[in-house]
């Protein structure tokens, strides 16, 4: 069914591409109430334009909060226009029918997200914009609601396809958008209130987020999968992609596990990841340096990973990613030279995040069946003065700095994780087992599997995300020739594991924080 748009309400806070919204209702004939500064530049633009106080018969009152809360522009928005009791009140009461809506509502997040009072932020919470929106989305059979600007095309398209008409299957389709936004807007405020309130997990939870891509599947061929993005916060989702095939699900989870772990470091840093769990990671004095350190510490997993960097790429660093198949390359930038090198690899991502990257401070979210986990992102950093030296010998200076490097590497492997580390450099991780001592075998089994140096587990130091139960994960470290180790502490065995070190000549500290990762 066609409905003909004779009557439109327009009210934006956002007027991105107005002036071809109005040549189009211009060129329709169509009349245009509207309010405030909409109307004024709806003037400006040549339409001729009723105030919604001059066709309702009532003024804005209270600074504004009352203008289009009135029968006259409700009723001729849910006005079912085939119900003759509908009619009749429409003809009782002077209401006529309001055909097409275009509303886009005040701009609550950006208030928000620009650090605004209270007060300020509480003045852009919209109340007649989302009732008008929801009053046309439920009478999508008679009205038409546009509440995005980038629908403007193809309402323009439609209009004129149809004779200055739309059709049924796009004004449920808008409805639908419409209904989105509307829920979108109310789950923003709905967060920001608790919040002020100091209910960082409020009784009812609000996610908003948009669609980014619709993905060609999940994990498997046989899932459908699609990546949403939630609005104001930084992350692999901001990331803009400059070459290379489409992101999967896969690439996305990697690549989003790459960054967060480069995001660690100050100095230039080099990050590998495979199927989520680092495979190389290293700092260096310069970005080449590191790289080619974490490339060294697992070169067979790293084919076909993903790689993160906390610089701007340049053309040495792109020569050598160019040697090998990798899914993906992330980087603050690159640079021209960079660029050109990469493009000679076309399914390769290259995604580019910006210099303002940080790790971002939001809840984190994990499904079950039937309900969310949520948790504060793990923020939490251990410094040398946290540091707890449990054992005789005291670790040195150096010792320390790379104990604390460890330990952040460490915080992003999958549990049971341990990560063997050398001269700012994984040379082993162990990640996901079910036994820590088995985690500290395969450790200690990848830094001895390099040809050029078998025995490079020697002098290396470990981290541990979790204590160690048992005294046989010290006893496997110092096996491998490990000097030191850094992990939380807290097992009822703890002495034990002291006194396995001690016998072994390793330094030990606690740092009193757990860093499960699962």
């Amino acid at each position: 069914m066609d409905v003909k748009i004779s009557t439109a309400l327009i009210s934006v806070s956002d007027k991105t591409n107005l002036e071809i919204l109005a040549n189009s209702l211009k060129e329709q004939g169509t009349k245009v109430l509207s309010t405030g500064g909409t109307a004024k530049k709806l003037r400006e633009l040549g339409l001729d334009v009723t105030d919604v106080s001059e066709y309702t018969g009532s003024p804005e009152i209270m600074d504004g909060r009352v203008k289009t809360l009135h029968p006259k522009i409700h009723g001729g928005l849910l006005a079912v226009l085939d119900n003759p009791k509908h009619v009749k009140a429409m003809q009782e009461n002077d209401i006529s029918s309001i055909d097409l809506v275009i509303v886009n509502l005040y701009p609550f997040e950006e208030t928000v997200a620009r650090g605004a009072g209270f007060d300020e932020t509480i003045e852009n919470i919209d109340i007649g914009g989302p009732s008008m929106v929801r009053s046309a989305a439920k009478n999508y059979k008679f009205t038409t609601i546009i509440t995005d600007p980038a629908d403007y095309d193809e309402l323009i398209a439609s209009l004129e396809a149809n004779n200055g008409a739309t059709n049924l299957e796009f004004r449920k389709k808008m409805a639908a958008k419409a209904f989105a936004k509307t829920a979108s807007y109310d789950a923003a405020i709905s967060t920001w209130f608790a919040r002020q309130e100091g209910q960082e997990f409020s009784d009812i939870l609000n996610i908003s987020a948009k669609r980014k891509q619709s993905l060609r599947y999940g994990e498997n061929p046989h899932q459908n999968a699609a990546f949403y993005t939630f609005s104001g916060q930084k992350g692999i989702g901001v990331a803009t992609q400059i070459q290379g095939k489409e992101l999967s699900y896969n690439n996305i989870n990697d690549a989003d596990a790459a960054l967060q772990l480069s995001l660690e470091f100050t100095d230039p840093a080099s990050v590998i990841i495979k199927h989520a769990n680092p495979c190389g990671v290293a700092v260096g004095s310069n970005l080449l340096d590191s790289y080619k350190k974490a490339l060294a510490s697992d070169p067979v997993s790293a084919f076909g990973g993903i790689l993160a960097f906390n610089r701007v790429l340049e053309e040495d660093v792109a020569a050598e990613i160019a040697k090998m198949f990798v899914e993906a390359v992330i980087a603050p930038d690159a640079s021209d030279k960079a660029r050109e090198i990469l493009a000679k690899k076309k399914n390769m991502r290259l995604l580019l995040t910006g210099d303002d990257m940080q790790v971002s401070k939001a809840l984190t979210y994990k499904s079950v069946m039937g309900g969310l986990l949520v948790q504060e992102n793990d923020m939490e950093e251990s410094v040398a003065n946290d540091l707890q030296i449990v054992t005789k010998r005291k670790p040195s200076d150096d010792e320390i700095a790379q104990l604390l490097f460890a330990f952040k590497v460490c915080k992003h492997v999958k549990s049971n994780a341990i990560v063997l580390v050398k001269d700012n450099a994984t040379i082993g991780i162990g990640a996901g087992q079910m036994s820590r001592v088995d985690s500290s075998r395969i450790a200690a089994l990848k830094a001895s599997d390099c040809k050029e140096n078998p025995d490079r587990a020697q002098g290396s130091i470990l981290a541990s995300d979790a204590f160690f139960p048992f005294a046989d994960g010290v006893e496997q470290a110092a096996a491998a020739g490990v000097t030191a180790i850094i992990q939380p502490g807290g097992s009822i065995r703890d002495e034990e594991v002291i006194k396995a070190a001690d016998d072994s000549g390793i330094a030990m500290v606690f740092t009193g924080k757990r860093h499960f990762r699962h």
